[in-house]
């Protein structure tokens, strides 16, 4: 099940098997023919008005629609003009021989697409930094389609969910006491909660597995847990099936469609419509969870 090209790691999508895989994770390409010409050399960026995003390397700039737009161009061995638009902005790799006139002319000519593209990267940098969790006493993140308040408590031993039922509305009711001091470093909250997050995800992973097993009529031969950058799961032809820890933020309904979706691979190992077939026998509205998945932001577990 591999990602959608434009989505970060941590916001993983499935089932685009139609599209080809991007040069990196969150890294856009294009390419324009190059014509000859007399190579100009580089100048420095000018200092001033902001930019979309910015590249470390970046030696150019112009104007695209207004905005400017900061690159780094590079040389290369090769027929044509590349551009590639990744988390730190726009990248153009062109022949030695191919003009500066040229290479911007060709940037305009593709401006819709640069502009829409950094656009994209900046909202999903935005996005990140949202999610970032503060791995602190009182921090929160989701676990089963809930909230989960972060408690550290010497007195737990490892991690234990403790659940209130009589909390005011909007509330959160779950708390996760975590055996550990108040003085505890972030790295060490943060490991503590990945690892109980991973052992829930065994459990229900391998109950609902066992559920929608025996109502598909096929047999699991073996399940484990994957952190792949680029798949929320994966089934193989001898029964074995390999899910994403952190599906375990979702709610059950958008972990059952993972689930049936690669036990029905145990079936039907391609995405026809037969497959699609076997999906909707046990989850008729199979859709509705799989827009979730795309849509929802994950917490971001970076330092």
């Amino acid at each position: 099940m591999p990602a959608e090209p434009g989505n970060d790691p941590l916001q993983l999508s499935l089932f685009g098997q139609a599209t080809p895989a991007p040069p990196a994770a969150g890294v856009v390409a294009a390419t324009t023919p190059a014509l000859a010409g007399p190579a100009a050399p580089d100048v420095p960026v000018a200092a001033g008005l902001p930019h979309l995003l910015c590249p470390p390397q970046a030696q150019r700039e112009l104007l695209l629609d207004g905005h400017r737009v900061a690159y780094a161009l590079r040389r290369a061995r090769r027929r044509s003009i590349g551009f590639m638009v990744g988390a730190q902005g726009l990248s153009v790799s062109a022949p030695r021989w191919v003009s500066l006139a040229e290479i911007e002319a060709a940037l305009r000519e593709k401006s819709g697409w640069i502009l829409r593209k950094l656009q994209e990267q900046r909202e999903r940098a935005q996005r990140l930094v949202a999610a970032k969790v503060d791995w602190r006493d009182g921090s929160s993140i989701p676990f089963l389609g809930e909230t989960v308040i972060l408690v550290l408590d010497p007195r737990a031993t490892g991690a234990v969910l403790h659940s209130a039922d009589d909390t005011l509305p909007g509330v959160p009711r779950l708390t996760l006491h975590l055996g550990l001091p108040q003085t505890a470093l972030p790295e060490q909250i943060r490991d503590a909660v990945q690892s109980w997050l991973q052992r829930q995800a065994k459990r229900i992973f391998q109950e609902r597995c066992a559920h929608f097993a025996a109502r598909l009529g096929v047999r699991l031969t073996r399940l484990s847990l994957s952190s792949a950058a680029t798949r929320w799961g994966s089934a193989s032809a001898d029964g074995s099936v390999r899910l994403h820890w952190r599906l375990v933020h979702f709610g059950l309904p958008v972990i059952d469609y993972v689930v049936t979706h690669e036990l029905a691979h145990l079936r039907e190992m391609n995405h026809s419509s037969a497959f699609w077939d076997v999906v909707r026998s046990v989850l008729p509205d199979y859709e509705r969870s799989r827009g979730a998945l795309k849509s929802e932001q994950l917490p971001n577990f970076d330092r």
